[in-house]
């Protein structure tokens, strides 16, 4: 793939994913992260200064409305060749989420930056999307070609939940697994596919400092999904290490 972007790049998985870009044996020629506060990415921005293929471009994700200008600053970046891929990574999660806490300001927060947010921003994307699917046309579907990766999970999944509880998150991620569908059937005819990827349970801000999986490794598998993509993995949930999960 000639370009990516990466939402949500701060810290955690989004950090991880650029880390791993810059240092891949072929990396993208553009890689454009964003972050909502430069104060608060540092390390992306040491990044950003010792390789001219990253591009930082400040994003709130919960600000639909700067979505078109988003658009057009990304557009400058990518030019005639268009956007390979869109990864809507940024994501959260609150705390207390049992029936008897969770509240109505959880639930629409939420809402807005798990799926309102990756639906919206892929909208403003879709002609960069496009373009990238129309110059490499000979390619079939994939990270190559053009592509959508939203950042899921297993919790999101129905039939895997026997635990309940975590209403917004689980709620949200179901919601952006139904857009993930959707969109996969929507957009097939302009060569643009469409997946689903749940990293594992990690070691991030979100995922807190008891899970079993490192960002490293969550990434080097995350990033293996992506370069393998396919007809197969189009309107799916995959995970970190390539197993197709329920929805």
């Amino acid at each position: 793939m000639k370009s990516i972007l990466i939402t949500g790049c701060n810290r955690g998985l989004g950090l991880g994913f650029v880390k791993a870009l810059v240092r891949d044996r072929n990396p993208p020629n553009q890689i454009i992260a964003t972050c909502r506060n430069l104060d608060n990415a540092k390390e992306l921005q040491e990044i950003a200064n010792e390789n001219k293929n990253v591009h930082i471009i400040l994003l709130d994700v919960t600000q639909t409305e700067t979505f078109p200008n988003f658009a057009s600053q990304v557009e400058e970046i990518v030019k005639d060749d268009g956007l390979n891929v869109l990864f809507n990574n940024a994501g959260c999660s609150p705390k207390s989420t049992r029936i008897n806490f969770v509240n109505t300001e959880q639930l629409v927060d939420t809402y807005l930056v798990n799926t309102v947010a990756p639906i919206l921003l892929t909208k403003a994307l879709l002609p960069v999307l496009k373009k990238a699917s129309e110059v490499n046309k000979d390619l079939p579907l994939g990270s190559s070609r053009s592509a959508i990766i939203n950042m899921s999970s297993i919790l999101g999944s129905i039939s895997a939940n026997d635990n309940g509880g975590l209403y917004p998150y689980r709620c949200s991620k179901a919601a952006l697994n139904m857009a993930t569908k959707s969109l996969s059937i929507d957009l097939q005819k302009d060569g643009i596919l469409v997946t689903a990827l749940h990293p594992g349970w990690v070691k991030t801000n979100l995922g807190g400092p008891g899970a079993p999986m490192e960002v490293e490794s969550s990434v080097k598998g995350c990033m293996e999904v992506i370069r393998h993509l396919s007809e197969k993995h189009n309107g799916a949930l995959y995970q970190w290490d390539g197993k197709k999960l329920e929805w």
